[in-house]
């Protein structure tokens, strides 16, 4: 009986020291989103007819909560690396959700991002392209 409960012990470490290691909180520092020109962007939904929104983007993080902007959360880091980076995120409002950010150049990105947002379910799909600088006296997304 002591042999299975030392066995069940080092299993339960092993497991959890591998979660660990494959969603670290997020420090802030994601190597895809650092490749990201800061700049005036549009957005748009894809297979949307909306217009797109125009966002300045002087902090790329923005990106990682579209359906939940302005609000605290905290962040777990799935993978990241040059192309892409895929982060999920719970809220202190009750929300939550998961997004994936791909680098297609560093003036253009897509995201596709899943969750709930305010009781409701969300499944999105953007497209991000700069299209110049920041206004000068911009402060919507800095």
């Amino acid at each position: 009986m002591r042999r299975w409960r030392m066995i069940c012990a080092g299993f339960a470490a092993l497991v959890m020291a591998g979660g660990a290691a494959m969603a670290a909180p997020d420090s802030g520092a994601s190597v895809a989103l650092s490749r990201i020109e800061r700049g005036q962007y549009e957005i748009s939904v894809v297979g949307s007819t909306a217009a797109p929104r125009s966002v300045c983007i002087a902090d790329p993080a923005i990106l990682l909560q579209m359906q939940h902007p302005g609000v605290s959360c905290a962040r777990f880091v799935m993978a990241d690396g040059p192309d892409g980076t895929t982060v999920s995120y719970r809220c202190a409002s009750g929300g939550h959700g998961r997004t994936v950010v791909t680098i297609t150049t560093p003036r253009s990105f897509d995201i596709d991002t899943q969750g709930i947002a305010g009781g409701a379910p969300f499944d999105l799909n953007y497209q991000g392209r700069r299209v110049g600088a920041c206004p000068a006296r911009s402060t919507a997304s800095r």
